[in-house]
């Protein structure tokens, strides 16, 4: 494994870090600012919407850049985001740092898949882009518990200087191990065309849906495991915590074999997975009424959502040619997409009273759509591939005749 890898996996650690922990350290900032816990949720939301905007903005800026560049900035502006976070006076300028950090995560993420891929042997860039994902994975598992610990202990701004911190450690490794490239880019103008051109493609557009649909199928479920596990399953509060760890561990998994196997067949790992996880999310609305049904699921949801994300950003890479910046960094952006409408639409059936294991149906359907997806894919893609040259006739013809050997 190339060390540069390693920096990239620090820094998305760092980053995975600070997108989650905020979730188990609402009531701390409510109570500090004097805020309900609603209002404290406006540091997720804003957090999820700053991706989205950032990804295809930064990305474009970084047309001027090389990649490596690029990703120092990036790191820089996420240490800026998070210090802001952690020396805040007001609730105000703690959400402005949140959005500031999270401008960073497209397009890190974005490049940095590039960058990943390009570090290892054509037949290996799937599973380099998934060791770089690692970092996320790892972060729920051992940087989420972690940091909520240190909050609800310590404090929660605590929390954001040590995320900080690993930001810095981030960008030190990439700054000292991912190699320089000289691919500063054309104009900006002209750069910009190239990128916005990948978008003719409608093999690009169908796996950034694809992402959308499956990657928020995962979400729509797990957003709301902890009223499902203490309301269906009969868990306690402080059960749900173990249960993400479950899930993160599945994460991992599911993040470095799906990394393995698009690398042989990218394809049908999709079709695959996306069926697995309908199924499995559809079951799950049974499974949330055990407890250790449930305990079983939720980290095959994890394995089955986070074995996507390999082959899904690889789809767009090999897709858009020279210019993969935007389209690698928008992707990023759609899975952040797929986690709000996927809540959003959660919500909305909590809302209606269908249940506590509602969302789980929701997530079903929206993973179902990306396995449809993928399959309209696969079919425009077979009828766009040239047929076998046939062998003209002429030439035939023309060819000398065969001259019998008498023994």
């Amino acid at each position: 494994m190339p060390l540069a890898l390693l920096a990239l996996a620090i820094g998305a650690f760092g980053i995975g870090t600070t997108e989650f922990v905020i979730m188990g350290l609402l009531p701390q900032v409510a109570q500090d600012f004097g805020i309900t816990i609603p209002t404290a949720g406006l540091l997720t939301t804003g957090y999820a919407l700053g991706v989205v905007v950032g990804a295809p903005v930064l990305a474009v800026l970084g047309t001027r850049f090389t990649r490596k560049r690029m990703l120092m900035l990036l790191m820089g502006l996420f240490v800026a985001g998070n210090l802001v976070t952690a020396l805040a006076p007001t609730f105000e300028l703690v959400l402005a740092g949140r959005i500031v950090a999270s401008l960073a995560h497209g397009a890190f993420f974005g490049i940095g898949s590039i960058v990943a891929a390009d570090l290892v042997a054509p037949q290996r860039k799937a599973g380099a882009i998934a060791l770089m994902f690692t970092g996320l994975t790892v972060a729920n598992v051992v940087g989420v518990p972690l940091g909520t610990l240190v909050g609800q202990q310590i404090g929660w701004r605590v929390t954001f200087v040590l995320v900080a911190a690993l930001g810095v450690l981030g960008l030190a490794g990439i700054a000292a191990l991912v190699p320089a490239d000289h691919r500063a880019g054309a104009p900006a103008r002209a750069g910009l065309r190239r990128e916005l051109a990948a978008f003719r493609n409608v093999q690009v557009v169908l796996a950034m849906l694809m992402t959308v649909l499956g990657f928020g199928g995962v979400f729509a479920a797990i957003t709301y495991i902890a009223p499902m596990m203490t309301d269906a399953a009969g868990y306690a509060e402080s059960s749900v915590t173990w249960l993400l760890v479950l899930f993160g561990l599945g994460m991992v998994a599911g993040n470095l074999l799906g990394g393995r196997y698009a690398d042989r067949r990218l394809m049908p790992l999709l079709f695959t997975t996306l069926g697995a996880l309908a199924v499995v999310l559809g079951l799950f609305a049974f499974t949330a009424h055990d407890k250790v049904l449930a305990a079983i699921t939720v980290p095959l949801i994890g394995a089955l959502g986070f074995a996507t994300v390999p082959p899904l950003q690889k789809r767009v890479l090999d897709q858009t040619g020279d210019a993969p910046t935007l389209a690698s960094a928008v992707n990023i952006g759609a899975f952040n997409l797929g986690n709000a409408l996927a809540a959003w639409l959660g919500g909305a059936v909590l809302a209606a009273g269908f249940g506590a294991t509602a969302p789980s149906w929701v997530g079903a359907a929206m993973a179902a759509g990306a396995l449809a997806l993928a399959v309209v894919s696969a079919v425009l893609e077979r009828r766009a591939a040239p047929a076998p040259a046939a062998v003209p006739a002429a030439s035939a013809a023309s060819a000398p005749p065969r001259v019998p050997v008498h023994r």
